[in-house]
């Protein structure tokens, strides 16, 4: 690992940004809009429950990257390498869901050897790949609960560590304009 966590980085957010998500075309939209920010070596966490548009979102980072290959959810086979089209950064997609352990587990898919060089996107990450960077952007779906056919989602973006905390306020304006919560 290159660079040991440190418990502080979980509480101190160098921003935090919530929106308000009305379809799955903008989460998709979301996640084209975020790709700008992202560079080799990121480490991008998804919480949110079953069906709260982890993926939807990640589709777009990987549109917004231009990497090959159809980004769908891969829950069972855990990780999902798409390389780039062009000259940046392979997204890796993981599902974290069914690996109960920490950093052990996730140890076995070698993340920590494609950080450098990817864009690592983990799916229920929270517990389990902190680990991994220092600096990190956290991203939680929130979803109306019980039986309901309503798109709207509240996202809410943070920025971890030091690399968020220089992170160009244009690119965030970019991502307020999708709506505010």
């Amino acid at each position: 690992m290159e660079a040991p966590h440190s418990p502080a980085a979980d509480t101190a957010a160098a921003f935090a940004i919530r929106l308000s998500i009305d379809s799955p075309d903008r989460m998709q939209e979301l996640g084209r809009r975020l790709a700008v920010l992202l560079r080799p070596g990121d480490l991008v966490m998804l919480s949110g429950e079953l069906g709260a548009g982890k993926t939807t979102l990640t589709r777009g980072l990987g549109e917004g990257l231009a990497v090959r290959g159809a980004v769908t959810s891969p829950t069972f086979v855990i990780a999902r390498v798409h390389p780039s089209l062009g000259g940046g950064p392979a997204l890796v997609h993981v599902d974290a869901y069914r690996l109960g352990g920490g950093l052990e587990e996730m140890e076995d898919l070698d993340l920590d050897v494609s950080l450098p060089d990817s864009v690592i996107v983990v799916e229920w990450g929270d517990g389990k790949v902190e680990e991994l960077s220092d600096d990190r952007l956290r991203v939680v779906i929130e979803r109306g609960v019980g039986d309901t056919d309503d798109d709207r989602r509240i996202v809410t973006v943070s920025g971890i560590g030091a690399r968020w905390a220089a992170e160009q306020r244009p690119g965030l304006d970019r991502l307020e304009e999708l709506g505010r919560a």
